[in-house]
This record gives C-alpha cells, structure tokens and sequence, in this order.
C-alpha cells in the first residue's frame, strides 16, 4: 500500500461479486460519503469518487493514460499484437503524438461525417424492430448489438457483411481491460488483434483503390500528407470500432429499461427533448464505470497528493450520481437540468466518437419506442459481469 493510502478511507469490494457489478452504486454512494478519494483495496490503487475529483483528475496536466517508464513491464511475446496497437492508440498515448492523431481524427468525426450516417442509422434501426419476433426475445442480440455492430461498421467504410464478426474481435479485445482478465482473456485478445490488424490493412488497400467519404478514406487522405503512419491509421481505426461496438451496445441497452415504465416517456423521446433524455441515460447509467489515469509528477486533487508512479482510478458512474453536482442525483429525470457527466470522459482522453454514440442513442431509442409502444420486460434484465463496462448480458422483452 502507498504511503498516501494511509490517508485515505479504505473500502473492500470485489469487482466480480454479483452483488456488487449488477448495481454497484449503493457502494458509490458509500464511498462518497467518505470523500473525494478513497483507496480500494482490491484494485491497490486510490479511486477518485466525486465529480469535482473524478473532473480534476482527468483533466490534470501531470497526469495521463501512458505507462511512466518505472513501470513499464517487459514486452510480453503472447500480446504482440495486441501491444502493438496499443502502442499507438489514442487512449494509450500523450501529447505530443497524441494532439497530432486527435486532430487529425477528429477531422474524420467532423459535423458533416456524422450527419452522413443518420439516415444509415435510422435505416438499421427499422430493419432490425421489423425483424422482431413475434415471442419473448432478447432485445440486445437483436436489436443493441446489431444496431451499434451495423453503424460503426459503416461509419468507418468496411462491408456491413462483416460487421458480426467484427464485433466478436473487437469483444475479444475490449475483455483486457475488464475485471475478469486472466491467461485465457489475454490469448484470446491477441488471436482477435491479429485477425482484426490484418483485415484492416486489406480494407486500407482496397479503400485506396476507391475512396469514398467513410472515415477510413478520410484518415487515409489525412496519411497521404504525412498527418499520420500507417500503424497509427490502423490503430486508430480499430479503436474506434472497439469504442462504437462495446459502449455503444451498452449505452442503448442501458437506457432502455429506464424507458420502458417511465411515465414522461412520450415527451421525453420527443424532437425537443430527446437530445436531453440521451444525456441523462448516459448520466444514470453510463456503459464505463472505471478509467485509469498514471500520475507524472507529485500532483494535489481535492486534498490529496500523489507521488510519481501513482496510479489512479476513476468512477465515472459515481460522478453522475454526485448530489454535490445533481440534487437528487440517485432519480432518473429526462428533464433536469442538463449539465456535463462524465460518462465519455473529459479532458485530451474524452471518447472521440461521443458525438456518434449520441447520435444513436437519438434515433435508436425513438425509433424503437414509436414503433413499439407496448415493449415490456419479460423478466428481470441480467448484467453481464464486465465490470468495468456496466451493461445487460440478456434483456427479454415482448412486444405486445
């Protein structure tokens, strides 16, 4: 334990107990009491547990996603690949190859790419609520998972046709930073980013030969004036289909049952509220609960020092229930007040693709609610234990 630990309020809490991951946030709300920071012994690390702490650490100069060098550990063979991409991803890296990539990405992610993909996303959305069952059926293997698979599958430019197997590497790879992580984890995520590296750089190939407006030929315009390498394209490309399949099956998944039996639901699907509605889901029930942050150099958050080498975790889904920030911050309520949750993050590291999970959020939810107004549980959602992510394994619904 480190020295500033001793400081600190300890709590005990396993990641993988079921009590714990299908709703942890009575825990939250414990360990907010007992302050801004308090030092989980199971993780060996302090945790960052209010707004005003979870902001201040993300956003902190002497603070970051890359490994210090004292800690860095020797390459391990078995994840070459997986290292690999790590190495030049977006959420693995710092300024300055980190301002250049985000830039240049987010010229892909500009305002008129995403109002490209609305009425694809709309078109899936149909599809998919068309192809119901008539019986009791799980709603996110027909309906999340395809939605989020079908749209980031087109967003970046790769054949829908493609999109299934796609999102089962792309699960492989996103369990590495899930609580669960172990031997059997780790040889199946470096299977998964072998087979996705290598169909990405025949995708390149063939995006070359004919470029169109997907975001892919966009970051290959952006590399053919040296904006960025080819293994950085590459890992750029796998991250955002990594981040648009895990969170986003999540995110809708996670907001519909909160939808399913409140009583406002009309309005609050409506053109002028939706865009808030969206925003509160994500608030209530963010998909990403833990993030991690290195600490560079000896650093002050609300009180609490920190030396080089400390490693921080971040509660984001305890942040979106800080009273200190929304009164009654424990009830879902399309209709607060909107202000800033954290449930993409903040700072240089926020999700470069939150402007697209929204934008699914904002038509997959209406869509399914016009066109099912008597959707109900059939039984009690089951969450999945993926603690860091928080979603549903299985929601069985019927549509009366």
């Amino acid at each position: 334990m480190a020295d500033f630990a001793l400081n600190l309020p300890v709590v005990e809490q396993d990641p993988s107990d079921p009590t714990f991951f299908r709703d942890p946030y009575r825990s939250y709300s414990n360990w907010r009491a007992l302050g801004d920071f308090v030092f989980w012994a199971d993780y060996d690390m302090p945790v960052a547990t209010t707004h005003a702490a979870v902001s201040q650490t993300l956003r902190h100069p002497l603070m970051g996603r890359a490994v210090p060098d004292a800690l860095n550990e020797p390459p391990n063979p078995a994840l070459e690949a997986f290292r690999g991409l790590e190495k030049y991803s977006l959420l693995e890296i710092e300024p300055p190859d980190h301002t250049r990539l985000r830039r240049e990405a987010l010229k892909a992610f500009s305002g008129p790419q995403i109002a490209l993909i609305a009425p694809r996303v709309s078109q899936f959305a149909d599809q998919l609520i068309s192809d119901f069952p008539a019986g009791p059926f799980d709603l996110i293997e027909a309906y999340s998972k395809p939605l989020a698979a079908l749209t980031i599958t087109s967003f970046l430019g790769a054949d829908t046709g493609d999109a299934a197997k796609l999102q089962a590497w792309s699960n492989d790879m996103v369990a590495m930073y899930q609580a669960r992580r172990n031997e059997a984890v780790e040889a199946r995520a470096e299977t998964a980013s072998q087979a996705i590296s290598a169909y990405m750089l025949g995708l390149v190939e063939e995006r070359r030969r004919n470029l169109g407006n997907d975001f892919l030929s966009q970051l290959i315009g952006v590399q053919a004036i040296g904006g960025m390498s080819l293994p950085e394209l590459i890992s750029t490309s796998i991250l955002l289909l990594n981040a648009g399949h895990e969170a986003t099956v999540h995110a809708v998944g996670n907001a519909i049952p909160l939808l399913i039996d409140f009583d406002g639901r009309q309005d609050a699907l409506g053109p002028d509220s939706i865009a808030g509605t969206v925003e509160e889901c994500l608030r209530f029930r963010p998909p990403l609960h833990l993030f991690k942050r290195y600490v560079y150099k000896s650093a002050t958050v609300e009180d609490t020092v920190f030396a080089p080498n400390d490693q921080i975790a971040c509660l984001l889904a305890s942040a979106g229930r800080d009273d200190a920030l929304w009164p009654d911050g424990e009830v879902f309520d399309p209709f607060r007040p909107r202000l800033r949750h954290m449930a993409f993050g903040v700072g240089i590291h926020s999700c470069i693709g939150a402007a697209l999970a929204r934008l699914e959020m904002q038509i997959a939810l209406p869509a399914l609610f016009s066109r099912c107004p008597n959707l109900a549980l059939h039984e009690a959602p089951q969450v999945a234990p993926l603690y860091h992510f928080h979603g549903y394994e299985q929601l069985m619904v019927t549509v009366k």
